[in-house]
């Protein structure tokens, strides 16, 4: 199966995935609204759902894919037992320690409910019913990472579409069967994630062992030097790949002292991680192992060549997204969540988040999609390092505008600290002669920008027959902006008949 093909079956998975969440998430808003029983759910939701983002965006494949790739088939799967049996058992011990621990972690995921005991004891209560999926959704993952080393990714995109359906319908469930209390739906929401998870964790089991290629065969655990390296490389190489999620999640921290702020912020990255986990997931399942065969034989030309086509790509579908979510932040947010106990002012409050998230949008899936270089090559320090200093510009960033701006301070802040991640690995690719964009890649770039500052041109001269926005208004004045941006990107030159093409072509 082609790249293109191959990252086509999984954005296809992803977007499905995503879709269902923006349901899930707008039943959140018109179930919860804001407030502190909302705020205190979704702080503690943050752990669970930033795990279940780094590890469906192919958080181990970092770790897993470079390793695995060089051993004989037996001995891969062998080893790939080894890996999936020494992680079940550390997770156990994790999750045990949460639960144990869960009114501290509380306190850190957001400090600024320090002054409310009560709000504070339910994230405390949320994140002790929340975590256990972390376990599953783990697992889930290092099983997606062993069937996309060996060219099977169905499971791996179908698998996450569990998720978001078995919350969906607990949440129909419990506003249409059940008259509770908002703080328990919240409670009942929180443990449904965690049955969700394991529903993801039992598909892509199904698949491992019921496929055609033997991925993984279980023995009496040893520790490998492979294994080891897997488990020492893992907790970095899940830092780095979830660089933007713990952007995001410092962020959160900050908005706890803001009212409303955490609710905010999650319903405006939601819309956000639309695209950008699209491409996080394609680039981690599709890319990253053929970035690391063609590093293996030493193709140092091939792997930069295959990195530009990914970055161009990438920016061909974030650029135009992040233009239309700055335009369209405030009927978006209005037509997506303003019911039930969401309100017009949550709606407007979470617009202007979102069209600061939105600026850090194609620097964010840039740091994705060149990050997979430097996981192929092993280089996790470098990538590691990067995200460091995108959480030392994000917190610092953050807490400075949102002085001066509030919540769209924050929001911009992690921006910056998107812009740092990117450029830190930008400096690492040059250092080693992997940063060689060319003059195609520069002149894809401008004309993709042109083809969607046209498209936001044309979605702002529509924006006045939004007077009382509707979804069907919305709609079409969305799927007019996206005609017009690819017959923009056609004329232009930004999108070609080799792209088209591509999506046929066998190898």
């Amino acid at each position: 199966m082609s790249l293109i093909r191959s990252s086509l079956l999984v954005g296809l998975g992803t977007i499905a995935s995503r879709i269902l969440g923006f349901v899930r998430d707008v039943l959140f808003a018109q179930a919860l609204g804001t407030g502190p029983v909302a705020d205190a759910f979704l702080a503690a939701f943050r752990l669970p759902n930033l795990v279940r983002r780094m590890m469906g965006e192919g958080g181990l494949n970092a770790a897993l894919v470079p390793g695995l790739s060089h051993l004989r088939p037996d001995e891969a799967a062998a080893t790939a037992g080894d890996v999936i049996t020494a992680f079940a058992l550390a997770l156990l011990v994790l999750t045990g320690l949460v639960e144990v621990g869960a009114g501290l972690i509380a306190i850190i995921l957001a400090p600024g409910f320090q002054d409310d005991g009560g709000t504070l004891a339910l994230v405390a209560l949320y994140t002790r019913l929340a975590f256990p999926a972390v376990i599953c959704v783990t697992l889930a993952s290092v099983a997606s990472a062993l069937l996309n080393l060996n060219g099977r990714f169905g499971a791996t995109a179908i698998a996450p579409l569990a998720v978001n359906g078995g919350m969906i319908a607990v949440l129909i469930a419990l506003e249409t069967l059940f008259a509770l209390p908002q703080w328990q739906k919240a409670a009942w929401l929180a443990a449904a994630s965690s049955a969700a998870g394991l529903a993801q964790l039992a598909i892509v089991a199904f698949a491992l062992r019921g496929g055609a290629v033997r991925a993984v065969a279980f023995r009496r655990p040893r520790l490998s030097p492979v294994v080891k390296s897997v488990l020492l490389a893992g907790f970095p190489a899940l830092l780095a790949s979830g660089a933007v999620q713990l952007f995001g999640l410092v962020g959160t921290q900050i908005a706890s002292f803001w009212p409303s702020g955490v609710s905010w912020l999650y319903y405006a990255d939601r819309l956000v991680q639309l695209p950008l986990s699209l491409m996080a997931a394609v680039a981690s399942s599709v890319l990253l192992p053929d970035l690391a065969l063609r590093h293996r034989s030493g193709e140092a030309g091939a792997v930069v060549a295959a990195q530009n086509r990914a970055l161009e790509l990438a920016l061909l579908m974030t650029l135009p997204a992040a233009a239309a979510l700055m335009v369209l932040a405030g009927p978006i947010a209005s037509v997506l969540f303003e019911r039930g106990a969401f309100t017009s002012s949550d709606a407007q409050g979470t617009a202007y988040v979102l069209m600061a998230l939105s600026l850090g949008l194609p620097v964010a899936t840039a740091g994705k999609v060149l990050s997979q270089t430097l996981f192929a090559r092993g280089s996790l320090r470098e990538t590691l390092l990067a995200t460091l200093l995108g959480i030392a510009v994000t917190a610092s960033s953050a807490v400075l505008l949102g002085q001066f701006f509030g919540m769209p301070g924050i929001a911009f802040g992690i921006s910056l600290g998107c812009l740092a991640h990117a450029a830190a690995i930008v400096r690492s690719l040059a250092a080693v002669g992997l940063w060689l964009p060319g003059a195609r890649l520069a002149g894809r770039l401008i004309r993709t920008g042109i083809a969607a500052t046209i498209m936001a041109l044309g979605l702002a001269a529509g924006l006045p027959t939004l007077a009382e926005p509707g979804a069907a208004a919305l709609a079409v004045l969305c799927f007019g902006g996206l005609a017009l941006y690819a017959a923009t990107a056609w004329m232009t030159g930004a999108l070609t008949r080799d792209d088209v093409a591509s999506l046929t072509k066998k190898p």
